[in-house]
């Protein structure tokens, strides 16, 4: 039984069609996989496993490799303060130290009420609006104390609902582009190119 729902599930199976290779496809079944729990649980990385061949073990060790993917719970947002070099010398520690405040919660923990958790972020690519604060992997923009805790305070309310969606959610719309092709055709010219892939290696090895 997947653990995936029926949705998901579809879209993971799409994905893996479009991949010669299906051991390609980890990557994108990883954030589907976040998508559904909010985190990489155990569950998800072996169904992540069976559609793309491998283990559960090939499936962590990727997965712990990359910075945007979380092994272990985390808040229905995750709060990151960069206090690279331009946010730095802006006030990134100071506002690293009054996120913690606010949120009642250390750099690398998550709030009380579990809707927070709180990253202290390398380089965030927002340099000329610093100290540089993403939630969710969206820009938020809030540069001071002030804001911020207005910012926390709406997401809270609600009312960031439409800009900042919950911990995992890449994007909300489906851009269906090349998964256009059914999965039988996908399928088909999978088998041409195999068959063109054989007989190259023949004629090399005649």
């Amino acid at each position: 039984m997947s653990h995936f729902n029926p949705e998901l599930r579809q879209r993971a199976e799409e994905l893996v069609a479009l991949y010669p290779n299906r051991r390609s496809a980890m990557l994108p079944l990883l954030h589907l996989a976040q998508e559904h729990d909010g985190y990489l649980s155990e569950e998800g990385m072996a169904e992540v496993a069976e559609l793309t061949g491998t283990t559960p073990a090939d499936v962590q060790g990727t997965a712990s490799f990359y910075d945007m993917f979380f092994l272990e719970p985390v808040g229905k947002y995750v709060v990151a303060v960069c206090t690279n070099i331009s946010c730095l010398l802006a006030g990134g520690e100071e506002l690293l130290d009054h996120a913690q405040s606010t949120l009642g919660c250390s750099i690398g923990g998550t709030s009380a009420d579990g809707m927070f958790t709180l990253e202290e972020a390398e380089c965030l690519a927002d340099c000329n609006i610093a100290p540089c604060v993403q939630v969710n992997h969206r820009f938020v923009r809030t540069t001071t104390p002030a804001t911020f805790d207005q910012m926390i305070g709406e997401i809270r309310e609600g009312r960031r609902d439409s800009d900042i969606p919950p911990h995992g959610t890449l994007i909300r719309v489906r851009r269906n582009g090349v998964l256009r092709n059914t999965r039988e055709a996908l399928a088909a010219e999978r088998a041409v190119a195999g068959d063109a892939r054989d007989a190259r290696k023949a004629q090399e090895t005649k």
